[in-house]
């Protein structure tokens, strides 16, 4: 029950955590906090695992070879509370042990279940062992699929006019006819019985034509479902090919998700959206995709490393302290975040920037600046790039500038535009590469094939380099993709490769992007309602309508 550090004696404590029922962002704020504290995580299903290590930003796992466990030196372990070393899943008595014996070790346990622990799961029965053991434990509740499901289907269990629900696990033990009046009924584990189900509710009193809905996988990008009546809903859900896990709905609530449904109509969602960008950037824009339902899929297609020759670098950051510039231009989040780095091997801060006038390209890059202590004195008031920094860049006036160079620290493939429109304002430039933007190595022979074969459903290219290096690596994506672009010259370059551009983002952010991306989304889905057709996603096009599109 407790161990030995130091000089104290650390006592055992399990954590019962709902992990809700299938979308991560529904954790509580406790329970990912827990999580992050955790010595120990004892799981329950094969999406836990994931859902830890992307909160905790870890790479996948070294398999254990004795406890089924998986370790790594910067996180808690994980021990599969699901299975056993055998493959058969555990039995409540069996998980209650696993936790029980993690708790011995003196460790802090999260024992992670799906849903809620002390609803429809067997949180009950562990935290009685953890009791009878004298291991302390407490239970932090989670967002149960009984409610989310329905919700995220657009259906609510309660109403004004509908005031009683009742939740029912499936089986052959449930006398049906309790249940035969009018209230909402939600039933677990009954995709496979939902014919027999629906037969014995309809002998006992239920209208044929009552509504019933089946939601599998809900919460994720993959929900689904089928809303049908008891009398047809057996037929409807094998033609649907419905399958577990599945919650169902029966009653009258189910007919307002014609007007409820919320999550299955988002502009994007389904869709699978390929992210070409650096391990850097692509987190931002894939959330910005993912809250519009879209299914992002990140490909590194762009790698930044230091310059082959460093000592440019150390000469002007030499020049920045002993004064010898005026500006420092930055250009890009890289170009603050190369700087920063050199500071950081020098012993240097952001003091050394005093008296200095700073010049960022953009919102973003000013962020940057912000984060390190530095406020920009020059920001473009229209366009943020190259050519919106020159519009507002002041010419040198000898009378008032002391110092008539400019430090430019950027990408060995920048433009030269910016420089030649400072020395035409009079300014003299001091042009250093200080990072190099390098083609990554090929995505898998999966995302290849997908990339070529139309199973994205878009791709989103942030710059013309993210498209001369994923056509390079990857090859050119189906004319049944829809191109998303950031602006004009990107535009441009993916026409030069033979793309066609369907969305152009009105100005040059990744948030102005998928929103952009978002909007064609939403028309595409209002046009194919308005005609009457089934709502679709470009990858499920016929081959036929594909070629037609392309020419």
């Amino acid at each position: 029950m407790a161990r030995e550090t130091g000089n104290t004696t650390r006592t055992g404590w399990v954590s019962f955590v709902g992990s809700g029922p299938g979308d991560p962002e529904l954790l509580t704020v406790r329970a990912a906090d827990l999580i992050r504290q955790a010595d120990v995580i004892v799981t329950e299903s094969p999406e836990h695992g994931p859902m830890v290590r992307a909160l905790l930003g870890l790479p996948e796992p070294v398999e254990g070879t004795s406890t089924g466990a998986a370790t790594d030196e910067r996180g808690p372990e994980l021990v599969d509370g699901g299975f056993g070393e055998d493959g058969q899943p555990l039995t409540h008595a069996a998980r209650a042990k696993v936790v029980v014996k993690q708790a011995k070790r003196g460790l802090r346990v999260v024992r992670l279940m799906t849903g809620d622990p002390f609803l429809y799961a067997s949180g009950p029965e562990e935290a009685q062992a953890c009791a009878k053991a004298g291991i302390g434990f407490e239970i932090v509740p989670g967002v149960s699929s009984v409610a989310a499901v329905p919700a995220y289907a657009g259906i609510p269990l309660t109403t004004k006019d509908h005031r009683e629900v009742a939740v029912v696990t499936c089986g052959e033990k449930v006398d049906w006819s309790a249940y035969a009046d009018d209230r909402t009924l939600v039933l677990l584990s009954g995709v496979g019985l939902i014919g027999e189900i629906a037969k014995e509710l309809i002998a006992a009193g239920r209208s044929p034509q009552t509504p019933v809905a089946m939601t599998r996988v809900g919460t994720t990008t993959e929900q689904s479902t089928v809303c049908s009546t008891l009398e047809n809903i057996a037929a409807d859900a094998r033609a649907a090919r419905m399958a577990p896990p599945a919650v169902i709905v029966v009653g009258k609530v189910v007919d307002l998700r014609q007007t409820l449904s919320w999550f299955e109509t988002k502009p994007l969602f389904g869709w699978r959206v390929l992210v070409p960008r650096t391990k850097e950037q692509a987190p931002a824009l894939s959330q910005k995709l993912r809250g519009y339902g879209a299914v992002p899929e990140e490909v590194p297609t762009i790698s930044v490393e230091p310059p082959r020759n460093p000592q440019q670098m150390d000469k002007a950051i030499r020049g920045l302290v002993e004064g010898r510039y005026e500006w420092v231009a930055f250009t890009s989040i890289n170009a603050v975040k190369a700087v920063r780095e050199k500071f950081d091997e020098y012993g240097l801060d952001a003091r050394a920037f005093s008296g200095l006038k700073i010049a960022a390209v953009g919102d973003k890059t000013s962020s940057a600046l912000l984060e390190w202590g530095l406020r920009p004195d020059l920001v473009p008031s229209g366009e943020q790039s190259a050519a919106g920094l020159l519009e507002d860049w002041p010419e040198y006036d000898e009378l008032l500038d002391p110092i008539n160079r400019v430090f430019l620290p950027r990408a060995d493939i920048a433009t030269e535009n910016l420089i030649a429109g400072l020395i035409d304002l009079g300014w003299e430039c001091d042009d250093v590469t200080a990072y190099r933007t390098v083609r990554a190595a090929p995505p898998p022979a999966p995302t290849r094939d997908a990339i070529k074969s139309g199973k994205f459903d878009a791709v989103v290219f942030t710059s013309s380099s993210t498209v001369r290096n994923l056509v390079g690596i990857a090859g050119k994506p189906h004319p049944s993709t829809v191109i998303a672009v950031i602006g004009p010259a990107t535009a441009k370059t993916a026409e030069e490769h033979g793309l066609r551009v369907d969305v152009l983002s009105p100005n040059p952010s990744i948030e102005a992007l998928a929103d952009a991306l978002a909007d064609f989304g939403a028309a595409r889905r209002a046009s194919l309602v308005e005609a009457g057709q089934p709502v679709t996603k470009p990858s499920d096009r016929k081959p036929a309508a594909r070629r037609a599109r392309a020419k």
